[in-house]
């Protein structure tokens, strides 16, 4: 396996690394004895990206893991459970319409203020106005009934409302600006002290945290690539490092392989509807190809997914059949037998495709059994995904043009070609956005123009169901009822390949708990139980 050199930036952040932890490669080994008898309690960590718009929940910061700096009223344990985190309780009326929350009475901002019932409303009513990523268009009203009491009135019953309340940290009216995403002043275990753009950021326990304290008093992440990240981690710089799955398989002394499974997925869009149409923009709409359910079915028959698993990911990963694999809502009925070369071949010809010119491309009539894939330039896991789906394919007579294109040249082609993208989360509400009719062309939810009447019914019963238990089920009845479903086993609208293990070197002494599924990469979901690091006791 050949391994990307680490270059000058490479180098120069490792220097970084080295002034700032205080130590050089010969001191390495007395650092590694100070943690194995315990007396350590800061962590330098090297995760992830540098989040573009800052520390923000209003705009999204903390969808994809803990917001670290806010807290949120409520929260999942280790089995997904909902339980509360700045709530003390909560209830729904008999409609679902009215959420009240009571909160508790010992939470502080990491200022000392105290956490009301007026930085709850605040917080989700400026998060309705922003336009963000927050969907909270179904919100009515916000209503504080006293200093820890908030009632929040929905226009229409929302099943995934409790997820807002999982993922939205809450932010204090008082201290909130225009620069709060650079500053941010929240309730949660740590508080953000420096951050130098591009370089580091420094983080130290919230002293005026109602739970329980964190093992770790300071955490210094730095932004590293994964090239600098893994020769920092080799050089005993980092406490923890993020690494891609050419790494995987090297081993480093001192440190050991986290290897967490995740919902970080990766799959074919097809375009749903036949070519045409142009959107407001002028941009086309749809391909005649995958306008047809024959060549979609074929194509995710003919994808070996374990080979991709093996070849692309280096065996760190997951076949993946849908958006949400094994998470509470997961159909598995949706799953099925992939490699089949023979029986994409069937699909084809019961379709009315067949290679009449000998030239390897199957048609029907005048249309050959040929399209563009495009993926993200840049990405090489994306494009070597792309590239071998396109080979995979060749056996069955579908051939793939596979392009790599900015994110402005894609949302253009988006409407009319496969794009391999990449989603995951820990909200159902995912699959209504990717597969609802209501989202057809709208953003880069659903550029297919996919559109299933039942399978928008199940999916709206899902939403406006009162019961948690029972949205569950019409989740899985959407992906696939035993008639039809937005799965492979029903119409086909993606072909969906792989979850992402996500891959972290960890300290040898570093006890990280109990790590959840994680979602889509954004974000450091790492971090979402750092509250359980520790020492290991030897």
């Amino acid at each position: 396996m050949k391994r990307s050199s680490v270059g000058l930036a490479g180098i120069a952040a490792l220097l970084f690394i080295f002034a700032l932890s205080g130590c050089s490669l010969s001191s390495t080994e007395a650092e590694s004895a100070q943690i194995k008898h315990g007396n350590k309690n800061e962590l330098i960590l090297a995760v992830g990206s540098e989040p573009d718009e800052g520390f923000d929940p209003v705009t999204g910061w903390g969808r994809y893991g803990s917001p670290l700096f806010q807290s949120t009223l409520l929260k999942r344990d280790n089995q997904w459970n909902i339980v509360n985190d700045l709530a003390s309780d909560y209830r729904v009326s008999d409609d679902g319409k009215e959420w009240t929350v009571t909160l508790r009475r010992d939470a502080k901002f990491s200022d000392g203020k105290p956490v009301t019932a007026e930085d709850v409303r605040f917080t989700f009513e400026t998060a309705a106005k922003s336009g963000s990523v927050v969907d909270l268009t179904n919100l009515q009203s916000v209503e504080v009934l006293n200093e820890y009491t908030v009632k929040f009135t929905l226009k229409q019953p929302q099943s995934t409302f409790i997820t807002l309340l999982v993922t939205t940290g809450i932010v204090p009216r008082h201290a909130y600006g225009k620069d709060y995403a650079l500053n941010p002043v929240g309730s949660g275990p740590y508080k953000l002290v420096q951050w130098d753009r591009g370089q580091q950021l420094i983080a130290e326990w919230n002293s005026e945290y109602y739970g329980n304290k964190p093992y770790f008093t300071k955490l210094t992440f730095l932004f590293l690539n994964e090239d600098a990240a893994f020769a920092a981690a080799k050089a005993g710089t980092v406490d923890v490092a993020y690494i891609p799955s050419t790494f995987g398989k090297q081993q480093v002394a001192g440190m050991r392989l986290e290897r967490i499974k995740t919902v970080d997925n990766r799959g074919i869009m097809f375009p749903y509807v036949p070519s045409g149409e142009k959107t407001e923009k002028g941009y086309p709409v749809g391909n005649n190809v995958t306008a047809d359910i024959a060549v979609r079915k074929a194509v995710n028959l003919a994808i070996d997914r374990k080979a991709l698993v093996d070849g692309v990911l280096e065996g760190y990963g997951t076949p993946a059949y849908t958006v949400n694999d094994h998470l509470p809502w997961w159909n598995p009925d949706s799953a099925f037998a992939d490699g089949d070369v023979e029986e994409a071949r069937k699909v084809l010809a019961a379709g009315g495709w067949a290679d009449h010119d000998g030239d390897g491309i199957v048609e029907k009539g005048p249309l050959k059994a040929e399209f563009t894939l495009v993926y993200p330039a840049g990405d090489s896991t994306r494009q070597s995904l792309a590239l071998a789906v396109a080979d995979m394919v060749k056996a069955v007579g579908i051939a793939i043009h596979v392009e790599g294109k900015s994110w402005e040249d894609i949302e253009k082609m988006m409407h009319a070609n496969a794009v391999l993208f990449g989603w995951g989360s820990h909200d159902p509400l995912e699959m209504y956005n990717l597969y609802s009719s209501k989202y057809r062309g709208v953003g880069l939810y659903n550029p297919g123009f996919y559109s299933n009447p039942v399978v928008d019914d199940w999916m709206e019963k899902a939403i406006r169901s009162t019961d948690e238990k029972e949205s569950m089920e019409f989740w899985k009845k959407a992906q696939w009822d035993g008639k039809t479903g937005l799965s492979f086993k029903g119409d086909a609208p993606w072909a969906w390949l792989v979850n992402i293990d996500h891959l972290y070197l960890v300290n040898e002494h570093l006890d990280i708990g109990v790590q959840r599924i994680h979602p889509h990469g954004h974000g450091w979901p790492v971090t979402d139980n750092i509250e359980e690091w520790k020492w290991k006791v030897e």
